[in-house]
């Protein structure tokens, strides 16, 4: 666990700067929305998501920098929903990652336009594919498409606002796989989608990493569920308890802590048997997948 420790490390330096590379100087009579987004996206984390992407990418033959204008995009896309899942409107939370949030730090009214940017500088930043060197034109037409379509209302949105509409009541299971399928694993869907268009999969290739994506996703809702039951504020960086004090059914509310535990890690090996087939070089994506059902933050 140590080594893969330190080769995860690795991998989250290398994001880092890719995340320099495109995030905007803070300059200009907008420098204050400018800071806020940078400040914001740097504030840490996992890069769960850039990670992924970038390794589903060389797991299937990728080799090339036109995939990291797509891992920033991600990282951003990321972040603009988190600041907006923080205002007082939703789930008014004051600490993210162990900081302050946007809406606290500068206002909620820049928090807006922060998240806002931060959504459109996304596929300005994307787009910066096309102008690469080893940039096939079709492939990275395909890559936006996914991009554009699965924070949208059909995955990531379309999962918040069953998530925002819904609150304050007892939820059913298919209810609960809705938010999860669409709030969460969306996006961990088009990170594989992505890196595996991108190397030149086939369509049947990405289909699976979409369906891998889809139970990376679930399991690691579910993961962050429990918790907000088992874990401290030092380990999360967020206080602990927020689904009961927002009143939210969850997937451990509906079957149990132990239940829950057991299905991450089914759902987690799930997502294994179907990368067992391609990662079959250093096993670095699968070992992150089976990292993920242990993590503790």
């Amino acid at each position: 666990m140590d080594h893969f420790k330190q080769e995860m490390a690795k991998r989250t330096e290398h994001i880092e700067s890719v995340l320099d590379i495109y995030l905007p100087k803070p300059e200009g009579l907008q420098k204050t929305v400018l800071t806020a987004m940078n400040t914001t996206v740097r504030a840490g984390g996992k890069r769960l998501r850039p990670m992924l992407m970038e390794e589903t990418y060389k797991m299937f033959g990728g080799t090339g920098r036109v995939i990291e204008p797509f891992m920033a995009a991600i990282e951003m896309i990321h972040t603009y929903s988190l600041i907006h899942d923080d205002l007082p409107a939703l789930d008014n939370d004051d600490y993210r990652r162990g900081q302050k949030t946007c809406h606290i730090v500068y206002g909620e009214d820049m928090a807006v336009l922060a998240g806002d940017a931060l959504l459109n500088y996304a596929f300005e930043t994307a787009s910066a594919a096309f102008d690469m060197e080893d940039a096939d034109l079709l492939r990275t037409a395909k890559a936006i498409q996914i991009l554009a379509r699965k924070p949208g209302i059909y995955g990531m949105i379309g999962g918040q606002t069953a998530d925002v509409e819904l609150e304050g009541r007892e939820l059913s299971l298919d209810e609960i796989m809705f938010i999860h399928h669409n709030k969460t694993s969306a996006l961990i869907e088009a990170c594989l989608m992505i890196g595996a268009v991108l190397a030149g999969a086939s369509d049947e290739q990405v289909h699976h990493m979409e369906q891998c994506g889809r139970k990376i996703g679930l399991a690691f809702q579910i993961q962050d569920d429990i918790l907000d039951i088992t874990g401290t504020e030092e380990e999360i960086g967020k206080p602990v308890g927020s689904d009961e004090k927002n009143h939210k059914t969850t997937y451990v509310t509906l079957k149990g802590i132990e239940q829950a535990k057991r299905d991450v890690e089914l759902i987690s090996m799930e997502a294994v048997s179907v990368l067992k087939d391609y990662d079959e070089a250093d096993g670095y994506l699968t070992g992150l997948v089976e990292y993920l059902i242990h993590r503790t933050y």
